[in-house]
This record gives structure tokens, sequence and C-alpha cells, in this order.
């Protein structure tokens, strides 16, 4: 199936695109990382990508997430080209991320790991925080009060003054997930959320991540190795293989998809 046809299997009446990659390509040399991808993600969506290490998934985070730029192509985010947006900027649209290799702020404590991701929604500037102008007390209160509630919802409450680097790789998982949603996302990407994890451990993570859904509105885009989980959260689901998109449907239409048998699933 051609990629304008894996775009074109979703019905027209349930597209509302809040992500969409246009003929996305990103070359580190002679090596194609990511081909020439098309798809969209639609709002509310839980949306899944899978495929074996080397497919391009994280290449393509970092696309979306201004880490790299495309080599050409287009990506849209509610309509707007964000293609050559650096990460900051990104981030001030409503695109939040977690990281495959966990990045916390290890000497800083839980609450301050969460706090410095919500100054890039606030109006003080240097001088008004250094000098305790206005409205530098009243923001920083607020910046406080809100980081609480998040590392509450998280289950990291009772540990806010505790170091990052003391916490268990589990913990560290839903304190960057906290910090991601520091961001005030309307677009929460994850990638790799359940790595290192227990079995009982990924299927909380599945019912924490359908709660972030509805609690904050978000459509949430993640990369997971770990099908089962994948096949039983998401909505739709992207397989990559060699930096093209073979497949793209719900869970049943993927996983018995003959190119994703073949390329990732294997058969029996």
């Amino acid at each position: 199936m051609s990629q304008t046809e894996l775009v074109n299997a979703i019905p027209e009446s349930n597209q509302r695109p809040v992500l969409a990659a246009k003929g996305l390509t990103r070359r580190f040399g002679g090596l194609v990382a990511v081909n020439n991808v098309t798809f969209t993600v639609n709002e509310g969506e839980i949306f899944g990508l899978i495929g074996p290490n080397g497919a391009g998934k994280t290449t393509l985070f970092n696309l979306l997430t201004g880490l790299i730029p495309p080599s050409s192509g287009q990506m849209l985010y509610r309509n707007t080209d964000i293609s050559r947006l650096r990460p900051h900027q990104i981030a001030a649209q409503g695109i939040a991320r977690t990281f495959q290799n966990i990045r916390l702020f290890g000497n800083l404590s839980a609450l301050e790991n969460v706090m410095i991701a919500q100054h890039i929604h606030h109006r003080s500037g240097v001088l008004t925080g250094v000098l305790g102008l206005p409205p530098a007390p009243q923001e920083e209160r607020h910046i406080r009060h809100q980081a609480l509630k998040l590392l509450e919802l998280v289950g990291l409450g009772d540990r806010a003054d505790e170091q990052a680097q003391n916490f268990a790789y589990g913990n560290q998982r839903r304190l960057e997930i906290a910090r991601a949603l520091a961001l005030q996302p309307t677009l929460l990407l994850l990638d790799e959320p359940a790595a290192g994890m227990n079995p009982n451990e990924k299927h909380q993570l599945s019912d924490f991540i359908r709660q972030l859904r509805e609690q904050f509105a978000l459509t949430i885009l993640l990369i997971e190795h770990h099908v089962p989980l994948v096949m039983g959260l998401c909505d739709r689901i992207a397989v990559f293989d060699f930096g093209q998109l073979i497949a793209l449907g719900d869970p049943a239409q993927v996983k018995n998809d003959p190119a994703v048998i073949e390329a990732y699933l294997g058969a029996e």
C-alpha cells in the first residue's frame, strides 16, 4: 500500500488533524533516516509508532520537536508550518515530549524539575525575577502550586523535595512526564515510556496515559517497543521500517498487515 493510500484509508469524517507530516525526509550524509513520510495525527488520538530498532522513529520525534531540521518536506501543527522552528518555539506552540534516555536535572529536586518547564509560559524576565519585582513573586507562587499539583498527579507529591537522581527508573519516567505536562501541551510525545518497566508497571502506565488524555484533553503520540501495550492502548498505529511508513491503521489492521508481520511482528 502506498503512503497516499495509507493516509486516505482514514475516513474523512473522522479527520481533525492536529499534526501532519507531509513528505518528511531526513538525510544524514548517505543515510536516509526518515524517507518521504506522510501521515496525520488527529485530535484526541493516542497514536503509536512502532518498528524495528533503527527504523527512524526517534529521528521522526526529533524532527517534530525541532531538535533537527528536515532535509525536505513539511510538518504542520494545527495547520501552521513548524518545520523550521527551534525547540523552544515548538514547545511554546503546545508540543511537549519525553526522551528515550531520560533527561532530568539530576541534582535538582523533583519540584524544581517541574517548575523549570513552566517558565516558558510566564511573563517575568530575568531582571524582574532577580529583583523580585511584580509580577515575578505572584508568578513564582503560581508555578510552585501548579508543579506540586502535577507531582501529585503522577504519584510523586510526597517526594517533591528529593533530588531527581535518587528516584527509581519508573519514578524518573513519571517525573519526566510531569515536566512535559508543565509545558501545558495539547500534543504530548512519549518516547518509549514503558522502557525498563515490569508487566504490572506497564499495565499501570496504559491506564495513566488514558487518564492524561482525558484530564488534559491531550493528543498523544508515542514510540514503544512493547507491542501488546501499543495494541491495547493506541487508537491508530503507524509502522516504520528503514525510515519508511509501511502500514497505518487501527491495531487490528496493523496486526494483520503482511508487510508488518514480515518486517516487525514475525510470522508464527
